[in-house]
């Protein structure tokens, strides 16, 4: 069956009513794990959704990713706290014959960060996105760990000791990585005392813009528990700000900015 056949016949029994599907397209597609848009009919009114899901016989890098199953109870205990997110409809059984993932509301907006930092359209949203941020991280920071499922803890010695292991194993000496993992270990920040959950890839690309600032945070794939400050460090590597190097924040705003406002959240 193709998946828009095997959609069809079980969409009936994931949205009670609904009558069929239309508009299904594939957004991107990779060798562990595809998306795809659609809109589920039902008389109530349409409902835009996404399926993000790993076919039969692949599935996300062991050790760094969650799983989609993971992920999928991450954005729905995020989108039940109140943290934008996009609602998860269904998570996909063995017998639903698409392989593991889940379906989710689809959000309108921006993802690109040149659009997003350089369009009239999304003038107002830089200016209050770094302070939004700081709060939606620190709502992210405040999920209660006991709900959520199994994770792997991260550390800065761990990571670096996966790093070099990782480097060694290509076998390919290069003085400047030598130097770099040196460094980091020669300035270490000690292990933090505030252990939270961590979306770990909290940046442009997984963020969903619009006119008035942040709408979704998108791709849960690499969260897993550690330092909180891993995420606001994150989104102000030089590498998000798309050549706006004076605005640290994603090209966008202070760092200032999405500290205060994290710490007021976090109160």
């Amino acid at each position: 069956m193709t998946i828009e056949s095997t959609l069809k016949t079980g969409v009936a029994r994931w949205f009670p009513g609904a009558t069929g599907i239309d508009r299904l397209a594939q957004l991107s597609g990779g060798a562990s794990q595809e998306t795809w848009l659609f809109n589920v009919l039902h008389p109530s009114g349409d409902i835009a959704v996404i399926l993000r899901r790993a076919p039969s016989g692949y599935g996300a890098a062991p050790g760094r990713a969650a799983g989609l199953e993971a992920e999928a109870v991450l954005m729905q205990q995020a989108y039940e706290a109140g943290v934008p997110s996009p609602r998860v409809r269904y998570v996909l059984r063995a017998d639903d014959g698409l392989g593991s993932g889940f379906i989710m509301d689809r959000f309108e907006g921006e993802t690109i960060p040149r659009k997003i930092l350089r369009d009239a359209e999304f003038a107002n949203a830089r200016k209050v996105l770094a302070s939004q941020l700081g709060r939606v991280v620190a709502d992210i920071h405040a999920l209660d760990k006991a709900r959520l499922p199994k994770l792997r803890l991260m550390t800065v010695a761990g990571e670096l000791d996966d790093l070099a292991a990782e480097y060694k194993s290509f076998d390919w000496p290069r003085p400047v990585f030598d130097l770099a993992l040196h460094w980091l270990r020669d300035n270490a920040p000690a292990p933090s005392d505030v252990v939270t959950l961590v979306h770990g890839d909290f940046r442009h690309g997984n963020l969903i813009i619009g006119p008035e600032g942040v709408r979704a945070v998108l791709d849960w794939e690499l969260a897993h528990f550690g330092d909180p400050m891993e995420d606001l460090g994150w989104i102000c590597v030089n590498s998000w700000r798309f050549g706006e190097i004076d605005k640290p924040v994603g090209g966008f705003g202070s760092r200032e900015d999405l500290f205060a406002a994290y710490e007021a959240a976090s109160n």
